[in-house]
């Protein structure tokens, strides 16, 4: 009876010692982070006008951005380059012009009238060469029957997605020297959405370049990978790009874009994509080994305001920023916003800034990179 009574004695100890569901600690949400920007200004001090900035890229300690097809003529086909502190830029950009070797090429014509260019990234061994994407050709004059039989299987939509090669003249000149078409497998289940194409390119290591399409058929966002090998350009046959593997946040419902984005290494040398979903105001920590679940964090965004009233001081919140461009300069990250033109004069709140959100203004933002997102 004794023997029993102290076997149930210890039972109930160690019941009462081990822990429960209750007493673990639970993990608490991500505080929404605080992004301020600067409105971008020109070299004449005057703000950047309807540029529709599309991509982001560290370029010799500074920041270069381009636009899309749907900017005002003055920003198209050009590059900017914007000193980061201070959010000027300042000159007038390098002209984008078509090289003599590429007159004959099928899509010639679609890049150098007013192709929608999409990200910006730098070759990581001469920062005299850049690449570009574009998407959305439907548009364009129709392709020769050459053309159309040559470049017809695309696996995605209808007029390819063209990766661009720059090379850097002079301080004001860059000619586009190559173009290779994207080409994806019917399995990867792209969809023909010409307008949700490649959004986002970023260099890792070994000379990958991460792809990021804005939505597949299955409207979520997708990383893709291609190398850039020392004889990609030879070729102007279509360039196979792989599914990166990696663990993307899957959505039920809405839209959740990937819109720009940049490689990050801690560290501790742990490989991360930082990538923004311009229209929930995040971003996404990816890990590139593939393993871990992708962190997502949430974002509130504030404009500069350069006067200050009674209740508009030092900065105003946004409603809508959407976010098209990532760069990391070291433990920084900045992004640029394409303004939305549906949703931009929602963020019309203090007079101050009510002419700039009128005229679709970029920002430039910038957030400290924390030890604690990489945990």
């Amino acid at each position: 009876m004794k023997l029993v009574l102290v076997i149930v004695l210890a039972t109930v100890l160690l019941a009462a010692c081990a822990p429960t569901a209750v007493e673990q600690p639970l993990k608490k949400p991500d505080a929404v982070l605080a992004v301020y920007g600067k409105w971008i200004t020109e070299p004449d001090g005057t703000v950047m006008r309807d540029p529709q900035t599309s991509g982001l890229v560290n370029w010799r300690n500074k920041l270069m951005t381009l636009s899309d097809r749907s900017a005002l003529e003055e920003h198209r086909l050009r590059l900017r380059t914007i000193e980061p502190d201070s959010a000027t830029m300042p000159d007038s950009g390098i002209k984008l012009q078509l090289s003599d070797t590429l007159t004959s090429h099928c899509f010639a014509g679609y890049v150098s009238r007013n192709p929608d260019l999409e990200s910006l990234v730098v070759d990581p061994a001469d920062d005299n060469i850049l690449y570009m994407v574009t998407e959305d050709a439907t548009y364009d004059d129709e392709l020769s029957v050459q053309c159309q039989q040559t470049y017809q299987s695309t696996g995605s939509t209808q007029f390819p997605f063209l990766l661009v090669r720059l090379e850097l003249q002079d301080q004001n000149t860059a000619l586009i020297t190559h173009i290779r078409p994207l080409k994806f497998t019917e399995q990867m289940q792209i969809g023909d959405t010409p307008n949700d194409g490649i959004e986002a390119m970023a260099f890792g290591q070994n000379r990958t370049l991460y792809l990021g399409l804005e939505r597949d058929s299955h409207k979520q966002a997708r990383v893709f990978s291609i190398t850039i090998s020392t004889d990609f350009w030879q070729s102007e046959d279509f360039a196979a790009v792989q599914d990166a593997q990696l663990k993307l946040p899957k959505f039920t419902t809405g839209n959740h874009p990937i819109n720009g984005m940049d490689y990050y290494q801690t560290p501790q040398g742990k490989e991360y994509l930082i990538a923004a979903a311009r229209n929930d105001s995040k971003l996404w920590l990816i890990d590139l080994t593939g393993q871990k679940e992708t962190r997502i964090l949430s974002l509130e965004f504030y404009a500069q305001l350069s006067t200050s009233t009674d209740n508009c001081r030092d900065a105003e919140i946004m409603d809508n920023a959407s976010i098209e461009g990532v760069a990391v300069i070291g433990q920084t990250v900045w992004m640029i916003n394409d303004p939305w033109k549906e949703a931009y004069p929602k963020n019309i709140l203090c007079l101050q800034n009510k002419t700039n959100y009128e005229n679709y203004s970029p920002l430039l933002f910038s957030l400290a990179i924390q030890p604690s997102w990489f945990e």
